[in-house]
């Protein structure tokens, strides 16, 4: 099965590409604008021009195919969920040679997101790994989340690949919908960090085997939490497209709440597109 039909966004994604009016904010590596699969119109940076200095660095990769899934164009090998809304990428990791997946301190991040949203961002996509290593970092991003809260932004975060219990700041906090990563089966992916607050607020996507943008030219595949994050940011915006007035609170609780019964597992519900814009359509 499709990953966009996993998650039941081909209405959605029929009815709109999304909106000037809904402006993504994509924290991650820097974006290859230059890929033919973008509208590099649509595409900006903040704190640095747009583009990649190393196409074949990890961040670069990592960033292009994030950005990918959400702004793609329509039609080619990427999901494409959201190409007309604007993307606004802050890249927040080095474009190093070599190494894992990028990772930032909650420091960083926290500069990132109160940057964002102070730039008119509405909707934020996390695919970051978070290195927690003193509780003032943990009290920064705490406080950038709630800055985002406080002015109607909507953040999504993935929850992180090494297979743990548990969770984090991000995870926590009461504005964010957190991630797992699912295979096309639905099945949680053994990969994804779980925890009672992702179970409770958070969603499974798509997150094994997908297709999107490479750096390096064409499409790659790719698996992890990291992917399925944006699967659930591309339906918000979606959503916010054809429902402009409602709140980030509203389009939240669409997603994760709605016509569902009370949560007590550690694990997410899968996320239900066309549920989301039935549930809004009658609210």
């Amino acid at each position: 099965m499709h990953p966009v039909d996993t998650v039941r966004l081909e209405g959605l994604m029929s009815a709109t590409a999304g909106s000037a009016a809904v402006r993504i904010g994509l924290i991650d590596g820097p974006v290859d604008a230059t890929h033919t699969g973008f509208d590099a119109g649509r595409l900006s940076a903040l704190g640095r021009p747009i583009g990649c200095k190393r196409p074949d660095s990890v961040a670069c990769q990592h960033g292009t195919f994030v950005a990918g899934i959400l702004h793609a164009r329509r039609g080619g090998g990427a999901p494409a969920l959201c190409p007309e809304s604007p993307l606004l990428v802050r890249a927040i990791f080095a474009e190093a040679e070599r190494g894992g997946l990028p990772s930032c301190h909650p420091q960083e991040l926290a500069a990132a997101i109160t940057e964002c949203v102070d730039a008119g961002v509405r909707l934020l996509n996390l695919s970051v790994g978070v290195l927690y290593a003193a509780p003032t970092g943990e009290s920064a991003l705490r406080s950038a989340l709630d800055h985002a809260a406080r002015h109607g932004a909507l953040v999504v975060a993935a929850s992180g690949n090494q297979g743990a219990i548990g969770g984090s700041a991000l995870a926590r906090h009461p504005a964010v919908i957190p991630v797992i990563a699912a295979g096309t089966d639905g099945r949680v992916a053994e990969m994804s960090n779980l925890g009672t607050s992702i179970g409770q607020r958070g969603l499974a996507a798509p997150g094994e085997g997908i297709e999107s943008l490479s750096s390096s030219g064409g499409t790659r595949r790719f698996d992890g939490t990291s992917a399925a994050a944006p699967f659930v940011t591309g339906a918000a915006a979606l959503l916010w497209s054809i429902f402009p007035r409602a709140s980030a609170a509203l389009i939240r609780h669409a997603m994760t709440q709605a016509s569902m019964r009370r949560r007590t597992s550690i694990v997410p519900p899968l996320l239900d597109a066309q549920r989301a814009w039935d549930w809004l359509k009658a609210a």
